[in-house]
């Protein structure tokens, strides 16, 4: 199992170290190079993802088993936990990524519409707060699962 946390770990490096890679020097409009680029990213997302899955399925007895009685008021931390952790932490992460897309066109499009018209301040505001809404949507469901795990 140690080999797929490895996996995943190492997948999610090279994802991180593309996309740093892709900011500092964009592609060209080359169309074989962004054919290349596709696939390598492609095939980097897939083996991420497989091994997600594989470790969710190789930590499924760990997370159903029962646990054993508090003996002394710490609690050991089991892969069936951890795995647990995640997935309640899944959410909150969903969630502040559609936020964060959300936010952006909305701010951008907000500050274009208070510039030639500043009397449609707060209705922006509005905007801002509903695209806003979606991280703490994610934040209400995972505070809720941390409940019946805890």
């Amino acid at each position: 199992m140690y080999w797929m946390v490895m996996l995943l770990s190492f997948s999610l490096l090279a994802l991180i170290g593309t996309g740093i890679y892709l900011e500092i020097k964009p592609l060209t409009p080359n169309r074989n190079v962004q054919k290349r680029w596709k696939s390598v990213v492609g095939v980097n997302l897939l083996v991420f993802v497989g091994a997600q899955i594989g470790l969710l399925a190789l930590g499924m007895q760990d997370a159903m088993a029962e646990v054993a009685a508090d003996t002394g008021g710490t609690r050991e931390i089991s892969v069936g936990l951890g795995l647990s952790l995640i997935g309640i932490g899944i959410p909150t992460a969903l969630a502040t990524i559609g936020a964060g897309i959300a936010v952006g066109p909305v701010g951008a499009a907000s500050l274009a519409v208070i510039s030639e018209k500043p009397e449609l301040f707060g209705r922006t505001l509005i905007y801002l707060g509903l695209a806003e809404g979606i991280a703490i949507y994610g934040l209400v469901v995972t505070i809720l699962m941390l409940g019946k795990i805890g």
